[in-house]
């Protein structure tokens, strides 16, 4: 029988399940990726397990978060995960290479293999036919011990791509076009799967765009065929040898379909503050803006810094505007140096900050109060730019670049000029060498652990009831950004659970921390629709579960982090019926009996409304294998004491 090319990239990797849309699936995983604001917890977790070494065939750590070196806290963490990578066996990507996902391209990534990673971009590789994943830390860190990874087999959405794009449209108004007509849920555990003849004239690096911010409609990973572009891509990289020809096969089916018309397209935009809010940039035009931001791991290749250079060149950005400049990596920052791109964005008045993440996590950048900010990131959630009352609208840069020349928001169809030319390089230095290999020969190596870094809290199991007060109710796409904020203050904890709780759900209830603290017992979240979207942070998960969260109840849920939840023991369940979030008030006392004997297929979770003396009907869409993590109290309890090899 036809298959789609994702349906061929997990069957190649099944170690158990079906095919079958909504059963549980495990897959095989060939490589990992860790970034450091989530890697310190990885490798703390992978310490926990006892293992000597990773059984994967690549796993990679890079620093390209917490590049902001304030204080003791970032640097400590850049040692000690310099350490954990040559104890492990792990490949090490030192501050000021570039961001993790087109560095990971660059240099491991290989058509026809699975790649899983604790940043929710990780998906951005599926732009050279990998099946690639975001995950929480905990399920990287027993993916590098050869555990598979599991979860429900997503359905495949195909969106076929037809025509050209025209002058001034490119790659990311592809992607802002899908969330305009899928909203951030709606490929909530699905697979996007690009083909057809749009294709031909998208580079890989324009591949990278779309898949990157598949992640933003939720899905579980974007998928694109390894063909003749994905060849060049590898041969500019010198790793041409790597290259495996994937498609899908003729005639292949697909659970759901859409087309889009490339020649249609406009220049599109995101508004404040959420990356569904799509609009054409005209419809916006002329509202005054504060900054203009390229680069990031949404926009990371060379055409996205290369075009900008072209069309600012012999003009000046508006004096009143801060023109960013954030090159996702030391071989394109070479690169535009030597090309003289680097020195036309300068000489047009840019700010140039060095290789990483920087202002798309909060790391500075922030734009000022209230100040219109355009970003070529892939997220624009309330407050993440790390000015409270942000105005961060998500475009191309082509739009961010004609608007930093302008000074308001400006459709790039409206310069005075022809769209500049831009022509791919034939190759590129090889990236590799800059990166610190495993040791081949596994050595002795003492962890470098700085005063900041704190042992794993230990988790208990849930109790027999489960009782406490339901001490936060949220709205709709309250996002991991808003559960445990990103930013400069705050990513330096990121391996110092006790510190880093006290900033949890700061964005929604500045007193919730308190609050939890003054209790000193366990407690219920409830949440509306989509509830978790964003990031992969586990964190997200372990400071609640540290201040005494032990269930989340919610309309819907995003599927890292609901996953996230039950890692650490949270019990995540879901309303029968949606009108019933209008039957729990914030501080009613609420209450489960028996919550692991209530959890069986089909069947209802009661729980007890105490203060009101109600009975409210919810729902679970848990597998065996995530109950069975719940009994455990977490999936660190459920390895050690499965003397995980």
């Amino acid at each position: 029988m036809s298959k789609n090319l994702a349906q061929k990239l997990i069957e190649s990797h099944l170690h158990s399940g079906s095919l079958e849309p909504g059963s549980p699936i495990e897959l095989n995983i060939d490589q990992t990726l860790t970034q450091d604001a989530t890697g310190t917890m990885v490798m703390l977790e992978f310490e926990a397990l006892g293992l000597p070494r990773v059984k994967t065939e690549i796993s990679a750590q890079y620093v390209d978060h917490n590049l902001l070196q304030t204080d003791f806290k970032n640097a400590d963490d850049h040692l000690f995960l310099r350490s954990a990578c040559r104890k492990y066996g792990v490949w090490f990507s030192r501050p000021g290479n570039g961001v993790s996902h087109p560095v990971h391209m660059s240099c491991f990534g290989i058509p026809g293999k699975t790649l899983l990673g604790s940043d929710s971009h990780t998906c951005a590789a599926g732009s050279m036919g990998m099946l690639a994943i975001g995950a929480g830390g905990l399920q990287v860190a027993l993916a590098m011990a050869g555990r598979p990874f599991a979860l429900t087999m997503p359905k495949i959405l195909g969106v076929r791509l037809e025509g050209e794009l025209p002058p001034w449209v490119s790659a990311k108004d592809i992607i802002l076009e899908m969330l305009r007509r899928q909203s951030v849920k709606g490929c909530v555990n699905k697979v996007v799967e690009y083909h057809g003849p749009g294709l031909a004239n998208l580079t890989a690096m324009d591949r990278h765009v779309i898949a990157n911010m598949g992640q933003e409609m939720g899905a579980t990973a974007s998928v694109f065929p390894a063909d003749e572009v994905v060849r060049a891509f590898l041969r500019q990289q010198q790793r041409e040898e790597d290259f495996v020809a994937l498609a899908a096969d003729d005639g292949a089916d697909y659970d759901e379909t859409d087309t889009i018309d490339l020649a249609s397209l406009e220049p599109l935009i995101a508004c404040p503050s959420s990356p569904d809010k799509v609009v054409p940039v005209r419809d916006v035009a002329g509202k005054t803006i504060y900054q203009s931001y390229i680069g990031s791991s949404a926009n990371p290749g060379l055409r996205d810094f290369a075009i900008p250079a072209r069309i600012v060149e012999g003009r000046h950005v508006d004096d009143a505007v801060s023109f960013d400049i954030n090159p996702t990596s030391r071989q394109l920052l070479e690169e535009i140096s030597r090309s003289g791109d680097l020195a036309r964005l300068l000489e047009a008045g840019a700010r140039l900050h060095q290789t990483g993440c920087g202002g798309c996590i909060g790391m500075g950048q922030a734009p000022s109060s209230g100040g219109i900010s355009l970003r070529t990131v892939p997220r624009n959630f309330p407050g993440r730019s790390g000015t409270a009352d942000d105005q961060v609208y998500l475009c191309s840069p082509e739009t961010a670049t004609a608007s930093a020349l302008t000074g308001k928001i400006t459709d790039p169809r409206d310069l005075d000029m022809d769209y500049p030319s831009f022509t791919e390089p034939d190759q590129l230095p090889d990236m590799r060498p800059l990166l610190l290999a495993p040791q081949e020969i596994p050595v002795e190596v003492e962890l470098v652990k700085g005063p900041n870094i704190k042992p794993l809290p230990e988790f208990d199991p849930l109790p027999d009831v489960l009782s406490g007060p339901l001490l936060l109710k949220a709205g709709d796409n309250v996002s991991t950004d808003e559960i445990l904020p990103a930013g400069a203050e705050i990513l330096p904890l990121r391996s110092n659970i006790p510190a880093i709780s006290r900033y949890t759900f700061s964005r929604v209830d500045e007193n919730f921390y308190q609050r939890a603290m003054d209790l000193k017992g366990d407690c219920f979240v409830v949440g509306g629709e989509n509830y978790g979207q964003g990031s992969s942070r586990e964190h997200a998960a372990i400071a609640p579960r540290y201040l005494g969260v032990r269930c989340v109840i919610a309309k819907s849920m995003a599927r890292i982090h609901r996953r996230n939840l039950i890692n650490f023991g949270i019990l995540p369940l879901l309303f029968e019926q949606p009108g019933d979030y209008d039957k729990l008030d914030q501080d009613a006392d609420l209450e489960i009996d028996d919550p692991i004997a209530q959890l069986e297929p089909g069947k209802p979770v009661e729980l007890k409304n105490v203060t009101s003396g109600e009975t409210v009907q919810l729902k679970h869409d848990l597998s065996a294998e995530e109950i069975e993590t719940l009994q455990y109290g977490g999936l660190i309890n459920e390895a050690r004491k499965k003397h995980l090899d």
